[in-house]
């Protein structure tokens, strides 16, 4: 790694460690959150990101990681001799021994079958965890507390804060490593080749197999760290949004970049920890992010960042900032025009101006919204969105082929000094 990122990650880690301390116990769990998340997402990552398998089904190793954790924490209540903090091993035990059964069955396929063999043995736990109450106690779950180690009681949010930063940066450094591995190497060598790797003589299937069942091993510390959290999991862990969430992440951080789907689990928890309780509609603006991000920008928010670090030195901000301010402004207009719309549908259509229309004999009587009385049957109430769309996309379209022009003449100045410093050394 180099230094200027060695250094950065430090900063980054003694931040984690230092600020949390002043911050209040609901960010603290929203930062336990984040970290869940992005050792969730930088397990399933190992395998869309480094092997190019898109698993639909991950939920099922993240659900397993919990309910093992669970059953460990109940034999510590009981008196098995176990330190509270090396828990989550349990998680990653038996999401290695299920990823390589699983694994083993799912890469037999790839491509969209590998995809739906993967959902559908998460479907299977779904479906099978109620039913199982020993195993899964049922729809109720199982719970369990989290036990006394050497003086911690783990009784604050801040402890478990702790150990879930403890957890998450040694399986990131986990597997990082792993990407600098031989095998790393041909892990990636999968994803671009898999028949060439077969021509060198690996076997491409046991070689799917493992990194699966790494992949599942991680999952489970994650669920493990969930479980300890929260002391209690259900069935619902294994649904299918779960594992939609972790595709979301990962592609919208950037796939193809190793930190990338932390960026996104990071601001994905954080938008719903954030939005969750003012608006239901936050799902519809996860997913809309979702895909204006890949229209617009397929290597994630990573891939963005990273093109412009790569690039600084090329970079002339005097000529780019009016351009990226003027695409900050188009997009703030945008969004606020797309929030007007939504919010605007979601009360129309909600329960409770039903109620309201009901009282009014079946008329359409006013609505509040942002603190401002609108009128369904005033033209205002769709002019102000419809121009504020209209403005800010016009804006952002504007914006996009400026900043577009500059860095196609970056590109060619580039280039040009590439190709005289080629005919220097020539001659």
């Amino acid at each position: 790694m180099p230094m200027r990122n060695m250094l950065l990650s430090i900063v980054l880690l003694a931040l984690l460690i230092v600020i949390p301390p002043f911050m209040g116990i609901a960010w603290q769990n929203a930062l336990v959150n984040v970290l869940i998340a992005s050792l969730f997402a930088l397990a399933f990552n190992l395998l869309i990101g480094q092997a190019g398998l898109l698993s639909f089904g991950h939920a099922a190793y993240f659900g397993l990681g919990a309910f093992a954790a669970l059953h460990l924490m109940i034999a510590i209540e009981d008196g098995f001799p176990f330190p509270t903090p090396l828990v989550p091993l349990a998680g990653a035990a038996v999401g290695l021994l299920i990823g390589l059964i699983a694994g083993y069955f799912a890469t037999m396929r790839s491509g969209v079958y590998f995809a739906l063999v993967t959902l559908a043995i998460a479907e299977l736990f779904h479906s099978l965890a109620p039913r199982l109450e020993d195993l899964f106690g049922g729809e109720a779950g199982v719970s369990s507390m989290r036990m006394p180690w050497s003086g911690i009681i783990f009784g604050s949010t801040l402890e478990v804060y702790y150990l879930t930063l403890t957890w998450v940066v040694l399986c990131g450094l986990a597997l990082w490593s792993y990407t600098r591995t031989p095998f790393g190497r041909l892990t990636l060598a999968l994803r671009d080749n898999e028949q060439r790797v077969r021509f060198l003589g690996y076997n491409a299937h046991s070689s799917k197999v493992i990194v699966f069942a790494i992949s599942a091993m991680f999952t489970g510390v994650a669920g493990a760290l969930l479980a300890i959290s929260n002391e209690t999991a259900n069935y619902s862990l294994f649904a299918s949004d779960v594992s939609a969430q972790v595709v979301l992440q990962t592609f919208v951080g950037g796939s193809t970049i190793f930190f990338g789907p932390v960026i996104g689990a990071a601001a994905f928890t954080l938008f719903s920890f954030l939005l969750s309780d003012v608006t239901r509609s936050w799902v519809f603006y996860q997913g809309l992010i979702f895909v204006l991000v890949m229209l617009y920008a397929p290597a994630g928010i990573g891939g963005v960042l990273q093109h412009h670090i790569r690039n600084r030195r090329q970079l002339d901000w005097s000529r780019l900032a009016g351009p990226y301010l003027v695409a900050i402004l188009g997009g703030l207009l945008a969004a606020a025009g797309v929030v007007f719309l939504t919010q605007t549908v979601s009360v129309l259509f909600g329960e409770e101006y039903a109620m309201v229309r009901q009282a009014a004999a079946g008329g359409l009587p006013p609505y509040t919204l942002f603190g401002i009385e609108w009128r369904p049957t005033s033209p205002l109430t769709w002019l102000v969105p419809l121009i504020l769309l209209v403005c800010g996309i016009t804006l952002m379209d504007r914006a996009r082929r400026r900043i577009d022009a500059l860095w196609g003449r970056m590109d060619e100045s580039r280039q040009a000094t590439a190709d005289v410093a080629a005919l220097e050394g020539a001659t």
